[in-house]
């Protein structure tokens, strides 16, 4: 099955500083079909103006991966962690037991991110943040995994869930496949171009949901970004 989800279909919110797509229930959005897709359960994709953000909040128990775009956008939390995530790099928070962090562009101009949930194996571990970065030229033509719990995945950045964050840079005419185990459900969306999956064609923003599935294979329109979720 590969479903597409338009970009323009998804659920919306803008606040002036933080312009806001969720592809899966969130905040004022609520949509009973699209809870989560497996243990995916939140993917945001945020614009956020220039020096604006969000400020001290709370989170539990849940892994929260940032994949920058855009820009760049400053973390701190309730651990004294201090960093700054620029396009092309990822972050990682585990919830765990509890943390309060900030999330500012602190920029002149504004940073495009996806934020992504996902249900952790374990609750009630202890906090963490990581970032690292991730050129796109070391994922030019294939996928790469950027954020992993799946064993044997050593280079990405850890994250406690049975889950993987993967991501590609494609050019157009290039075909990238990533094979799907059994059970397993992914969700893609192309953070630029333009990508054919299946009989789908999805543009920029549009979420392609895939499962009993054993070979994803993508096909490049246009040059293409392209940032998937693979989890039980």
């Amino acid at each position: 099955m590969i479903e597409l989800r338009p970009r323009a279909e998804l659920g919306r919110a803008n606040h002036g500083w933080l312009d806001t797509h969720h592809h899966f229930s969130f905040a004022d959005y609520h949509d009973a079909s699209r809870m989560h897709w497996g243990r995916l359960r939140v993917w945001n994709d945020d614009s956020i103006a220039a020096h604006s953000g969000f400020p001290p909040h709370p989170h539990r128990d849940m892994e929260i991966v940032t994949y920058v775009r855009k820009g760049a956008i400053s973390h701190e939390d309730s651990l004294g962690n201090i960093g700054r995530t620029v396009a092309g790099d990822v972050q990682v928070m585990s919830a765990g037991t509890g943390i309060v962090h900030s999330e500012f562009n602190r920029e002149d101009e504004t940073c495009e991110l996806f934020q992504i949930w996902i249900y952790p194996d374990r609750s009630g571990l202890p906090p963490s943040w990581g970032t690292r970065p991730f050129p796109r030229g070391e994922r030019a033509g294939a996928f790469v995994t950027l954020a992993s719990g799946i064993e044997g995945d050593a280079d990405a950045l850890p994250i406690r869930a049975d889950a993987r964050l993967v991501a590609a840079t494609l050019s157009a005419g290039q075909v990238a496949e990533y094979p799907i185990g059994a059970g397993r459900k992914v969700y893609l969306v192309p953070a630029s171009g333009r990508i054919e999956v299946g009989e789908v064609i999805a543009a920029a923003g549009d979420g392609v949901a895939i499962r009993d599935e054993a070979l994803l294979r993508v096909k490049v329109v246009e040059d293409s970004e392209v940032v998937l979720v693979d989890a039980r």
